[in-house]
């Protein structure tokens, strides 16, 4: 047990320094350019869907909030926002990033994800299409995303380097939790164990694993991530678990939109659109 722990600690540590430059590069590009990519998101019009799936792919969870508090005010479209939603990663791209041989899977994922929240938001639309209703009346959109993203300060003041270090020590702990208790696990039940509580092998782990991306919170996309470098889950399985994460654009969809039986019907669809892909690239057989 007492090599789990070391184990753990030296694996953590030696992350540390990638996930602060990973973090700080992150910072600096949101600094720089979020309320441009805001913009662009109210007035992707007929796009939305292309241009919500781009802007998703940027790490953590803004334009998840972003995108819901836009479609709550009718300024986007469903297919808009469940194409960021989709494309979504919450904390998985900084995690990868902190791996310097995992430039290969970030590329796929992201790619993946890109096209997949395209196909989704694109077909979603047109079925929908007579029901658009959009309003060109913008109120209170970026005083809702700062208010649901006030946890973690991430436009604290005119510096990088403050949000920067908060989000690397935060995620730096998750890591560590998780690590400590997959580590843990194994050495209580074996990787033979695990392999069979996650469904290895079979076409269906990516329901599993898009039924953790549910879970509202950083902590499933470095559960996922963790899981995927590790060998436990398939890359159709993280990238059905990462699909069904969106961070808490979810949450704050449920709380500014106020149709409770179309936000269950959202998240049935991102969850249900998120299996369907995994089980089909699963069945392809990509890697």
């Amino acid at each position: 047990m007492v090599d789990v722990i070391l184990d753990t600690i030296i694996d953590s540590l030696k992350l540390l320094p990638f996930l602060f430059l990973s973090y700080l590069l992150i910072e600096f590009i949101e600094h720089k350019s979020s309320k441009t990519l805001e913009k662009i998101l109210k007035n992707s019009g007929k796009f939305g869907s292309v241009i919500g799936s781009a802007l998703g792919i940027v790490p953590q969870c803004g334009f998840s909030v972003t995108a819901s508090n836009l479609y709550a005010s009718r300024v986007i479209t469903i297919g808009t926002l469940i194409a960021v939603f989709l494309s979504t990663s919450d904390e998985a791209i900084p995690v990868l990033l902190a791996h310097p041989n995992s430039a290969m899977p970030i590329l796929k994922i992201i790619l993946f994800k890109f096209i997949i929240g395209i196909i989704a938001g694109v077909i979603i639309d047109f079925i929908f299409r007579k029901k658009h209703n959009l309003t060109t009346e913008i109120e209170d959109v970026h005083n809702h995303m700062h208010e649901m993203c006030s946890h973690c300060d991430c436009n604290e003041g005119h510096t990088i380097l403050k949000p920067a270090l908060k989000h690397t020590l935060n995620i730096f702990v998750y890591i560590f939790i998780v690590a400590f208790i997959l580590n843990t696990f194994i050495y209580i039940i074996g990787e033979e164990s695990l392999s069979k509580l996650l469904m290895s092998g079979s076409i269906f782990q990516p329901i599993i694993s898009a039924l953790i991306g549910l879970i509202p919170n950083c902590a499933s996309s470095v559960l996922l991530t963790e899981l995927y470098l590790a060998g436990n889950i398939s890359f159709a399985s993280i990238i059905a678990g990462l699909c069904s994460g969106s961070g808490i654009g979810m949450i704050v969809l449920f709380k500014v939109n106020h149709n409770l039986k179309e936000n269950l019907k959202i998240l049935a669809s991102v969850y249900g659109i998120s299996c369907l892909f995994g089980i089909i690239i699963s069945l392809v057989g990509i890697i």
